[in-house]
């Protein structure tokens, strides 16, 4: 866990995602829609995506890896947990409180 924790440190929004995965895709166009400072790490594409990933299905508790979105170094979760923050109008502040946007 160590490794996650140092990829996240001191950045306002990490999304660990797969080139191919389309809910990746939608998670990262929403959140860059609100302008929000945004840190990718395509696990696909990285030397250690394999180890990142069973890395963080371990840390979420389910099947699915990605995407997996950390805001202001905490593990907030998968596309469900986002829209539904979203959906809540809850979304934006997480990231306004994560010095991710500026509004």
């Amino acid at each position: 866990m160590d490794i996650i924790t140092s990829m996240v440190a001191e950045k306002p929004v990490v999304i660990f995602s797969k080139s191919t995965c389309c809910l990746s895709h939608s998670i990262k166009s929403l959140i860059r829609n609100f302008g929000a400072n945004t840190t990718i790490y395509e696990l696909d594409e990285i030397t250690n995506g394999k180890h990142i990933e069973s890395l963080l299905i371990q840390m979420m508790g389910c099947q699915q890896s990605v995407p997996a979105v950390f805001i202001g170094q905490q593990l907030i979760g998968g596309s469900k947990r986002i829209m539904s923050l979203h959906v809540r109008n809850e979304l934006v502040p997480l990231l306004i409180n994560a010095k991710a946007i500026w509004i």
